[in-house]
């Protein structure tokens, strides 16, 4: 027997224990009135007078023994307290009950707040009751997990260990909330559209396949918010938006988790140049409202900081002249076989050019390759080729692209956004010129409702897994979303 399992067998025999003796640590009832965090903290300020009572709860995270009394460190979500029992003060019987908690346990605990001789602010137990019993011992004593494939498959244990996971995702958290602020303090309506689409759409990603049993038809799990909310600018919802997960069916990286977290939003009347307005003064807003600054910093596991991006400034470049910079200022002039050429040898992409991209494919290699890690600080890239958004309109200085932005930061992009194409014909031939002449490919329920006539409108995307990563100085995406995709263990 491994010494875990000798454990979890200790830890039965005290709960059985505790049975023989009328308790039951499952079922007892308490109501904390403050924090075990709280507490300490206004004790120390002075809010809560020596000796005033409080009724706290919290996991048990430190268990000292010291004969004929106890000194346990309770920990909740706002923090950590002392508690100290003395056998005169609860009695023998209830003291007697100590000796069959462990480390996890959950207790309940009322009694005084007062310092010890070493000035620790404490909680004096004047009764205690158990409230769960953990049969299985903490993570690392407490000290954080150092294997990553326990931390990201035993999410909860990471964040019973870890204080600066769990700062990172309550974090998280309160920047999606901001988000939702930002955008209704715009008049924007939040709505929720389908997960299970019919055609995929909106953008070019392998998607999961699913099966209705009742309407016994294939299914897909939706890789974008787009052509919904579109649909919605048709019947008149004039800015609109989405908080929702999209599911691609494609590779796992650092920066990619086939599940993940965007956030649409368009706005009738609008174009590029609002949405840039927009995604600028949302992530302005967000930094500064739950960060307190806009001066992000990196810090390696040291704490040492490795890499600074200032949100106070950014920069507006055409795609073009970003491309030109590593590949040469004769790249546009030259044959697209040259291109390649080139590409592949000198600037050494061989391997990331397949044999059957197409002349707009090379470059976009090039630019995801040796322009986007480069751009740390806020960029807007814009006025990207044509192949690449079909559901934009052209730029009328250069047919050959679009009205779109890639805002990059952090070396990825963070956000695209365009001038949505709200000519149906237009539309039509180049959805179909994307589908390579598929026909079932095509959404024409979507097709159909601009023939109704949208306004002109201006939209984003904004992945909330990268921002998370670039707010919050992560460089996995894994460490932002609380269960990322694993492959089941066999």
């Amino acid at each position: 027997m491994d010494d875990t399992n000798s454990l979890i067998e200790q830890r039965k025999a005290k709960l059985a224990a505790l049975r023989t003796a009328g308790i039951n640590p499952f079922m007892n009832k308490f109501r904390p009135d403050t924090g075990c965090g709280t507490a300490r903290e206004k004790f120390e300020k002075g809010e809560i007078a020596e000796g005033g009572r409080v009724a706290i709860a919290g996991r048990i995270t430190a268990h000292r023994d010291m004969g004929k009394s106890q000194f346990m460190d309770l920990r909740d979500a706002t923090g950590r307290v002392q508690v100290y029992a003395q056998k005169q003060t609860v009695g023998d019987a209830l003291f007697d009950i100590l000796k069959h908690l462990d480390l996890s346990d959950f207790l309940g605990v009322t009694g005084t707040l007062f310092k010890t001789r070493t000035g620790e602010p404490s909680v004096k137990v004047e009764s205690f009751v158990i409230l769960s019993k953990a049969l299985r011992p903490p993570p690392g004593k407490w000290h954080g997990l150092e294997d990553t494939e326990v931390r990201y498959r035993q999410r909860y244990l990471d964040l019973i260990a870890n204080e600066d996971v769990r700062k990172t995702f309550l974090l998280r958290s309160a920047i999606i909330r901001e988000i939702r602020s930002f955008f209704h303090g715009r008049g924007y309506v939040e709505v929720e559209t389908p997960m299970m689409q019919a055609i995929p759409g909106g953008a070019a990603a392998q998607p999961f396949k699913t099966w209705h049993n009742a309407l016994g038809c294939e299914f897909f799990m939706r890789i974008a918010l787009e052509l919904y909310l579109k649909r919605l600018l048709v019947g008149g919802v004039d800015k609109v938006f989405e908080i929702g997960r999209n599911f691609r069916n494609e590779g796992l990286s650092r920066r990619h988790n086939p599940e993940f977290t965007m956030l649409e939003a368009y706005e009738a009347y609008g174009d590029y140049d609002t949405m840039m307005e927009t995604v600028e003064s949302l992530i302005r807003h967000v930094a500064q409202t739950v960060l307190g600054t806009l001066v992000i910093e990196h810090r390696n596991a040291q704490g040492e900081v490795y890499k600074v991006i200032d949100l106070s400034n950014w920069r507006r470049a055409r795609y073009k002249d970003l491309v030109r910079e590593k590949a040469g200022e004769d790249w546009y002039r030259i044959t697209p076989e040259e291109r390649r050429r080139r590409a592949a040898e000198d600037l050494k992409l061989g391997g990331d050019i397949a044999a059957a991209y197409e002349d707009f494919e090379v470059t976009g290699a090039v630019f995801e390759k040796l322009v986007e890690p480069t751009l740390m600080q806020p960029t807007f890239v814009t006025h990207l080729p044509k192949e690449l958004v079909p559901l934009a309109k052209l730029s009328p200085d250069d047919p050959t692209t679009v009205e779109v932005f890639e805002c990059c930061i952090n070396g990825q992009e963070i956000a695209p956004g365009y001038t949505e194409q709200n000519d149906p014909v237009e539309q039509r031939e180049r959805l179909e010129h994307q589908a390579g002449g598929e026909q079932q490919k095509l959404d024409e329920d979507f097709l159909v409702a601009l023939e109704h006539g949208m306004p002109p409108a201006g939209g984003i995307g904004i992945g909330i897994d990268r921002l998370c990563m670039m707010l919050l100085g992560q460089e996995s995406i894994r460490d932002v979303i609380l269960f990322p995709q694993l492959k089941p263990k066999v």
